[in-house]
């Protein structure tokens, strides 16, 4: 061999050398103080958008064994928000895959369930795929948003072997995001006319306007399509985010309706929505902390329920149906009216209406002005402070209320003050334009025209949207 060519053969082996280290999956660590193995993966969820996730096990040597993949609730969603869910089923055998949600063609405004579905049916054929996990015997973990997608790819692949939901709601994202809220206006002591208008009026606009994504989801055709998939489904007993009480109704019924034999609804002694312990549904007791917030320990009975029948299902024998007791729920949840035109053209109409006449070109002086120059001002604030109000509380949730004085929400009490101004100025511009009708011109007449006519479909505007109620 020539001494010029042993460089060369040098240099193709160290590069074939990093090729194969390149190539090889990477290994697994040991997690301390867990006794858990975590391995990172990447894995391409719908759309072939790379996605992040770990597998954790329990290291044993007996294989296979079964395998459950986590899907998280509204929001971003990072994987450490599920780490402790993620540690139970591993150390209890079931080989668990958690992974970031994605953030690419999903946020506040725009939610595709049909690729969430995806991303899960991908992450269940990773673990499906791998040697230590039996591919028959692989389901899906769905916590809240996860409790609709859950089923959903459980419907459309005989991959998933089984179902549980934690804090998974009966009725369409909409109607469960308005009872979130009225719950939560209840406990800050918000009741009459704001209450009911971010459960009627207000959700009706949203859903009207398309601001709110996938608002009418309905999860019943779903869970009828679960004929032979075991379901186990689960609320926490202070749950505040969906009704758990109605919501276990319309999951026993459907499943019962689809002919499913292993339907479990039960209920977390002392869970908050994520099941974690709490002592009335708005604090998390222990656990550790997210972004600030605790999340709440788990508590042995949630543990044991989930894991105990993950194991019963992978051994052949899923338990057969049954419905625990419901315990008492904070308030019932209202259907949320049906969509109209009518939720944002009435408001729309009114806008137009009040800001024609200081949008003129110029504004004729005199007695018969001026009082419908106010109402005109006055009619554009109510109308924009009534409807922002309790859309604030959509965006923003309940910190959007506060302080609340004498039961209501303080912009609240002050769009409702606009609303009684509104009313005394048309009364006053009414009676204005009476005594100065006969010297008033054409002209005057159509800059005046729309904003009383506004001022006429205020009223009844103001009484359906609750700026007019007690």
């Amino acid at each position: 061999m020539l001494p010029s060519a042993k460089p060369l053969i040098r240099l193709f082996a160290a590069l074939a050398a990093a090729a194969i280290v390149f190539l090889l999956p990477a290994p697994a660590a040991r997690a301390a103080g867990t006794g858990l193995v975590h391995e990172e993966v990447t894995f391409r969820g719908g759309g072939g958008l790379v996605l992040h996730g770990t597998v954790l096990s329990n290291g044993g040597t007996h294989a296979p064994r079964p395998g459950i993949v986590l899907l998280g609730g509204s929001g971003p969603g990072p994987r450490e928000e599920y780490r402790q869910e993620a540690e139970a089923f591993a150390q209890a055998g079931i080989t668990t895959l958690v992974y970031d949600k994605r953030t690419v063609q999903y946020s506040t405004l725009h939610r595709d369930f049909g690729l969430l579905t995806e991303d899960a049916l991908a992450a269940v054929r990773l673990l499906r795929d791998r040697a230590d996990v039996n591919p028959r015997q692989v389901g899906i973990w769905g916590f809240s948003e996860g409790g609709w997608i859950a089923p959903l790819a459980a419907s459309r692949s005989s991959d998933v072997a089984y179902v549980i939901t934690v804090g998974g709601s009966g009725f369409s994202p909409l109607r469960t995001q308005a009872w979130n809220l009225t719950t939560h206006l209840l406990h800050q002591n918000v009741n009459g006319s704001f209450e009911r208008t971010v459960s009627g009026p207000a959700a009706q606009f949203v859903d009207a306007t398309g601001l709110f994504p996938t608002a009418d989801h309905d999860p019943v055709p779903v869970l009828e399509s679960l004929r032979r998939t075991p379901v186990l489904a689960l609320w926490g007993q202070y749950d505040n985010q969906v009704p758990p009480r109605e919501s276990a109704r319309v999951f026993q019924r459907a499943l019962a309706r689809a002919g499913n034999e292993h339907a479990v609804i039960r209920f977390v002694a002392d869970g908050a929505h994520n099941g974690h312990r709490t002592s009335d549904g708005f604090d998390r007791v222990g656990g550790p902390l997210f972004h600030g917030k605790r999340l709440g320990e788990l508590t042995p009975d949630y543990v044991r329920t989930m894991t105990g029948w993950v194991q019963a299902v992978a051994a052949g024998h899923a338990p057969p149906s049954s419905a625990a007791p419901a315990p008492p729920q904070a308030a019932p949840s209202t259907p949320v009216p049906s969509r109209t035109p009518y939720a944002w053209l009435a408001p729309a109409l009114l806008l137009l209406g009040f800001a024609t006449y200081p949008l003129t070109a110029v504004l004729r002086k005199g007695p018969a002005v001026r009082p419908v120059r106010r109402l005109a001002g006055l009619g554009l604030v109510a109308v924009v402070g009534a409807v922002a109000c309790p859309l604030s509380v959509y965006a923003f949730g309940e910190a959007a209320v506060e302080p609340v004085v004498f039961g209501r929400p303080a912009g609240w009490l002050v769009v409702q003050l606009l609303g009684i101004a509104v009313v005394v100025a048309a009364c006053v511009a009414t009676a204005a334009l009476r005594r100065t009708r006969r010297t008033l011109d054409t002209a005057t007449w159509l800059r005046l025209t729309p904003a009383m006519l506004a001022a006429a479909g205020f009223v009844p505007w103001a009484l359906w949207w609750g700026v007019l109620r007690p």
